[in-house]
């Protein structure tokens, strides 16, 4: 049956093709800013790679290409004492003009005798380790991705999911947790829809790929402009809405469908909007599942150039999700009384002003995020076993602060507040299921509300001598929650420039996180002290060609404080998924204290290529061989839950033409460890992670994307196939209460999804 479905699809998608492209000419438009200061730099020469056609910028950095075809671009931006930089899939269409904005990297060495090529890949003003950039359209073309920005991160070195289909990223052996996301200078805690409560986990973004303008994501090693996250950071820039007209884009695809809008509101100001509905309620209930989701999510932002020297911008994204319950049945009763069921309501906004001034610039953010979490499990007589009625809000005051010193040294400080102002707590957990460390019951009920301060504080100073950069900053945290209330945190980080191809990076530093605020209820008079980690990064980087780039690192990481578990003195806290308080406590809700200490340590290489015309093959190559240990209240290191010696990725891509394009995703990783049953369904924590590990993951995607580029409107389809050779991949070990015996959860098999996008 399956076959015949694939066969269908493919059939629905090929029969497309009868329709036919109109010649059109078409522009692309700009401006090119300095990424030291931000002003506008005039007189940068702007090539379209594969044409004779081209522009220099004018003396505001603006800049217009007219005469193009529809298709897909590479644009170069040259200028003398800048990087040349090379700006790859760039799609170009009769119905929204192109409007690219481009940070050039002022040049750190000039080396005499040596021709210093164009770069496909993106320098940091900051330098660090570690960091790889996504456009949106290297992320929307990605097999089996599903145009997730959280999936997409997975295929780079360093980055382990907890199972297939969820965005519970582990980078470099530390917890879901423990990663933290920014989008559009806003601090967000959770950017999934059904999001993991005190984690950063979920099912699938709520971001909408099609407003995304670029995605940086660093597995470590990054500047004290960060904070309170000791893993990971992935900053989402979300473009502008179209300056020049109206239009807009209708999504419909396996599982949901959207519609976006976006133009100009004045001379000076744009706008977009987009909202989307999953359908797969409709799916699941036809299907008889037992387990129904639901989701909507919206998206705005409005943007507004006061003047050459300020901008004011606001954004806001809210998620609503759903789920409903089939227990019609005994067997559909006893499948949803294993999971704790997610519903949620959540956003985020903010407001940011930007001001240029004479040697540099700076951002003045508020920020709103808002979490209402309404979380329950039942047993299969439908007996409530777990109430977590929570609400999260926090307000933020973001200012940063970027200062051209002289031409060899900048300056970067500011300062940002959170108040947690709304924190409620209504949580009940059945004491059959929340068993103390002597085995023995222990119910909880807690009702309580209460609020919070976290203040941090930076400088960093960056310098470029010959051809080394150094970057040298403090940060200081305060947490009016925890035991200790101050914290100090230097990073350093070294690069040295050994030709224009290769370079040497060395980054070092401190990191802490304060305790998610959901584990500060989990026990009375609860006190926790922030988690710490100490990095240490080595990388070499070579770019042998100006789109191919090699990347080899090894990182250690220690840390202290980790929250260890009171009734569980084998672990450390490890929350992600869909937690099931009949296997475990959920969420941290439990006794904890700053005890545990674990380490982490691995050699990751990635080679990666980048689209070019001239080639249009483009992918990357991930291999990651790592070793993560924690020790909780006994002292004895076991393998962490999320230990994977060994993870591979390999992506690729070929352009035939700008309508004809197929891309290619194989996943292999050894499996984590587990921890044994007892006879009578109770985890054996006296052998903690000590079981067998999973079967190893494999996984095969394929995806095919067709584009028409006609008169009035463009349709853009794709077939895209997960799962191509119907791996039954273990995602897990749980207990079957029902026959007595351990049992593998096991992901789906192949998975066929089609898409069809209508721009207007």
């Amino acid at each position: 049956m399956k076959r015949y479905v694939i066969y269908f699809l493919i059939y629905c998608f090929l029969g497309l093709s009868s329709l036919l492209a109109q010649e059109q000419t078409v522009s692309i438009s700009g401006k090119v800013v300095n990424a030291n200061d931000g002003k506008p730099v005039p007189g940068v020469t702007v090539l379209v790679e594969g044409t004779k056609l081209g522009a220099f910028t004018n003396s505001e950095g603006k800049f217009q290409i007219k005469g193009l075809t529809p298709g897909v671009y590479s644009v170069r931006f040259s200028a003398v004492g800048f990087e040349t930089f090379v700006k790859a899939n760039v799609y170009v269409t009769n119905v929204k003009p192109v409007f690219l904005e481009v940070d050039l990297v002022e040049k750190v060495v000039n080396i005499e005798g040596v021709e210093v090529r164009g770069k496909y890949f993106e320098r940091f003003i900051e330098t660090t380790t570690s960091t790889s950039t996504f456009s949106a359209e290297d992320i929307r073309r990605a097999p089996g991705v599903q145009e997730d920005i959280v999936r997409a991160t997975a295929l780079l070195p360093g980055v382990a999911v907890t199972s297939a289909g969820r965005n519970d990223l582990i980078v470099r052996g530390g917890a879901p947790f423990e990663n933290l996301f920014i989008v559009d200078n806003i601090e967000v805690p959770n950017i999934n829809h059904f999001g993991t409560q005190g984690a950063s986990g979920g099912p699938l973004s709520i971001i909408n790929i099609d407003f995304v303008k670029n995605v940086q994501f660093s597995a470590g090693g990054f500047g004290v402009k960060y904070g309170d996250r000791t893993s990971s950071l992935t900053q989402i820039s979300l473009y502008n809405g179209n300056e020049e007209k109206f239009g807009g884009k209708f999504v419909i695809s396996a599982t949901g469908a959207g519609l976006n809008l976006e133009g100009p509101v004045n001379s000076k100001g744009t706008f977009f909007f987009s909202a989307r509905r999953s359908y797969l309620d409709f799916i699941f209930k036809a299907a008889n599942f037992a387990f129904i989701p639901e989701y909507w999510d919206f998206q705005g932002k409005l943007n507004f150039k006061l003047d050459e020297l300020n901008t004011l911008t606001f954004l806001a994204i809210g998620a609503l999700d759903y789920v409903n319950l089939n227990n019609d049945n005994p067997d559909n009763a006893y499948k949803n009384s294993r999971v704790a069921v997610p519903e949620q309501k959540q956003y985020f906004s903010g407001l940011n002003w930007k001001h240029i001034f004479n040697s540099g610039f700076f951002n003045i953010t508020l920020g709103r995020t808002y979490t209402k979490f309404d979380t329950f499990q039942n047993d299969s007589n439908l007996v409530e076993i777990l109430k977590n009625k929570s609400v999260e809000g926090e307000t933020s005051l973001k200012a940063d602060f970027e200062v051209k010193l002289s031409n060899i040294f900048n300056l970067s400080f500011g300062n940002q507040t959170k108040f947690g102002s709304k924190l409620n707590y209504d949580i009940f957990v059945d004491g059959r299921f929340r068993l103390d460390e002597n085995g023995n019951p222990s119910e909880y009920r807690v009702d309580t509300s209460f609020s919070t301060v976290k203040n941090g504080t930076y400088v960093n100073l960056a310098t470029s001598i010959g051809r080394h950069r150094v970057s040298f900053g403090l940060r200081g945290d305060y947490y009016n929650f925890t035991t200790t209330k101050y914290f100090v945190s230097p990073r350093i980080s070294v690069s040295y420039m050994i030709n224009p191809v290769s370079t040497i990076i060395f980054s070092l530093g401190r990191y802490y996180q304060s305790p998610s605020y959901i584990w500060l209820v989990g026990a009375p008079n609860q006190k926790l002290e922030p988690i710490r980690a100490d990095q240490v990064v080595l990388g070499y980087e070579h770019t042998p060609f100006e789109d191919l780039k090699v990347q080899l690192e090894v990182y250690y990481k220690q840390y202290r404080n980790y929250p260890a578990r009171v009734f569980r003195p084998q672990a450390v806290l490890s929350p992600s998924g869909f937690d099931d308080l009949s296997s475990d406590i959920p969420f941290g809700i439990e006794p904890l204290v700053s005890e545990g200490k674990g380490w982490a340590r691995g050699v990751e290489l990635l080679i990666q290529k980048r689209f070019n015309p001239s080639f249009p093959l483009y992918g990357l190559l991930s291999i990651t061989v790592s070793q993560s240990k924690f020790a909780g209240l006994d002292g004895i290191e076991r393998p962490s839950a999320y230990d994977s010696p060994l993870i591979f990725n390999l992506s690729l891509g070929y352009r035939f033409n700008p309508e004809w394009e197929v891309s290619y995703k194989y996943r292999a990783a050894i499996g984590q460890p587990t921890t044994p049953y007892l006879p009578n369904g109770r985890l054996d924590f006296s052998l903690y992670n000590e079981g067998e590990r999973l079967p190893m993951f494999r996984q095969t995607d394929i995806r095919v994307d067709k584009r028409w580029f006609l008169k009035n409107f463009n349709i853009v389809t794709y077939l895209d196939i997960q799962n191509v050779f119907s791996t039954k991949n273990k995602t897990s070990v749980r207990w079957n209460f029902r026959e007595r015996r351990t049992e593998y959860l096991e992901s789906f098999g192949i998975l066929p999804s089609i898409g069809v996008y209508l721009e207007f």
